[in-house]
């Protein structure tokens, strides 16, 4: 949530992001908790058509900040 924060991510970006901090998350952690986390209300997702391929990207959501601030 705290990149979702900063400015939009999608999913192969984000397990990128993440690897460069040392957590190794893969597909079948990250977009489950992505989509828990859109469900919940903490943060909203817009699909796009990139490369003649459909992205999800997130930003965070005023419940998701509040969260964040919170968990911090």
């Amino acid at each position: 949530m705290y990149h979702a924060g900063k400015e939009e991510v999608f999913g192969v970006g984000l397990m990128e992001e993440l690897a460069r901090h040392g957590y190794d998350i893969g597909p079948g952690t990250l977009y489950p908790t992505l989509n828990k986390l859109e469900k919940g209300g903490f943060l909203s997702c817009e699909a796009r058509t990139v490369d003649h391929k459909q992205s999800k990207y997130y930003r965070i959501t005023p419940a998701g900040m509040a969260l964040l601030n919170q968990m911090k």
